[in-house]
């Protein structure tokens, strides 16, 4: 038999076999009312089922397996809570199903009853030698409304996820949602290759001192490079030199130890996403910003979002260099429209939803949800790939879900799962 059992559970939970003139293994006329309540935990693998055998009505649950055989050496037998299993359905039955207790379970054989259409589409989606998901030669042609209504769930479902994160830095931060943003966020500044060092940085200078200097940019600056570990050794230009002094004030004044200079990456960035920039913009963005969620949870259009951080300016020693000590052309460093985009998408959106969620405020989870239909779709492998395919993904919205997707669902084969795999095994 070349499926599995998730085959089966997908067949009896759509219905999709002959369900003409049904009988049990003991030939009984079987009618089924109800297939019941998919269990994807432990137990039973339907609850709440309806059936009738004869003139009687059943209520109860439902297990399904490839071989009758299989109760027994799924370990069944001894588990009580198949004691209210009122109905076997298999693809195969080789043997009788007896509980413990003595009475026997009807079963209900699907071998010949399932369309031999249905297990090729499904061999072919599952075990074919697709090169980047399962269902690549038919996605294209799923209907609009289908394809939105799936890359919905999947996108709430991702931001789900990474919210428990966020829960998780809250609880940490005792309950402090500005602190939590300000860790995210920081993070999020580092863009992947140096997201640690950044998230380690706000971590070792909780926002709470950045607070007490925000009217002196000059020691924001000098915290913040300080704390990164830039400020080590000798340096020559009046900037960072003055940087250097503040930092020694202050480093002692808050007892601050500075994370490893090690751990900032400069290989393989070109020079506008070096760290020290990057630095830079961030603690101007901190001297311009008070209280930066408070003000997000406020402003609904995405331009004003935007400006939050295009706006920003960085000290104008950054114009002509991108290290310390170290002078370049002239050019001004400001945070360009796609390092924006990346921000708003994986820290506003997703703080956006893990507030609404937190407070049980559906209101914050659609501003969430519509921010994200109104930012410019992800360029990266993955969206290039569903292009490919030919697919128009319109907006981060939906390039965000199918990241989602392609991670989740076809990295995985999940297509009994999956909305679209659903809807391409049932095309007539």
């Amino acid at each position: 038999m070349f499926f599995t059992e998730d085959f089966l559970h997908y067949v009896w939970k759509f219905r999709l076999f002959d369900r003409k003139d049904l009988l049990t293994d003991d030939g009984e006329t079987l009618e089924i009312l109800s297939v019941g309540m998919h269990n994807t935990d432990s137990g039973p693998d339907f609850h709440n089922a309806r059936i009738r055998i004869g003139g009687t009505e059943w209520a109860g649950n439902v297990e399904v397996h490839l071989s009758a055989s299989d109760w027994q050496k799924h370990g069944h037998t001894t588990d009580n809570a198949y004691e209210n299993v009122i109905l076997h359905v298999v693809y195969r039955n080789d043997e009788p199903l007896i509980l413990s207790s003595g009475r026997k379970v009807p079963t209900l054989q699907l071998k010949d009853r399932v369309p031999d259409e249905l297990f090729d589409r499904y061999r072919q989606m599952v075990f074919g030698n697709q090169r980047i998901i399962p269902c690549e030669g038919s996605i294209a042609g799923i209907d609009g409304l289908i394809m939105h209504n799936w890359l919905t769930r999947v996108l709430v479902e991702r931001l789900e996820k990474r919210s428990i994160a966020v829960t998780d830095a809250l609880a940490l931060n005792r309950g402090d949602w500005e602190e939590t943003f300000y860790q995210f966020l920081a993070a999020n500044f580092g863009f992947k290759i140096n997201a640690l060092p950044f998230e380690l940085l706000a971590k070792s200078l909780p926002q709470i001192i950045l607070a007490k200097h925000k009217n002196n940019a000059m020691q924001v600056e000098a915290l913040i490079f300080g704390q990164a570990g830039f400020l080590n050794g000798e340096l020559k230009d009046d900037y960072p030199v003055k940087l250097q002094k503040e930092y020694d004030f202050l480093s002692k004044k808050y007892n601050l130890k500075p994370i490893e200079t090690h751990l900032w990456k400069f290989m393989r960035l070109r020079p506008p996403n070096f760290p020290t920039i990057r630095l830079a913009q961030f603690a101007a963005l901190i001297v311009q910003s008070n209280h930066l969620l408070s003000k997000i949870l406020e402003i609904k259009e995405v331009s004003s979002l935007r400006a939050l951080f295009a706006d920003i300016k960085v000290n104008e020693y950054w114009n002509n260099h991108y290290k310390f000590d170290i002078e370049s052309k002239p050019l001004a460093k400001n945070l360009g429209s796609s390092s924006i985009d990346i921000l708003l998408i994986n820290t506003l959106a997703l703080f956006l939803f893990s507030y609404g969620k937190q407070h049980q405020q559906q209101y914050f989870i659609s501003r969430s949800l519509k921010l994200l239909e109104n930012l410019p779709a992800e360029q990266n492998n993955i969206t290039e790939d569903f292009i490919i395919l030919g697919l128009k993904i319109n907006n981060a919205f939906e390039s965000q879900a199918l990241l989602e997707l392609k991670n989740n669902y076809c990295n995985y084969k999940k297509c009994l799962q999956c909305g679209v795999g659903n809807k391409i095994l049932k095309l007539a």
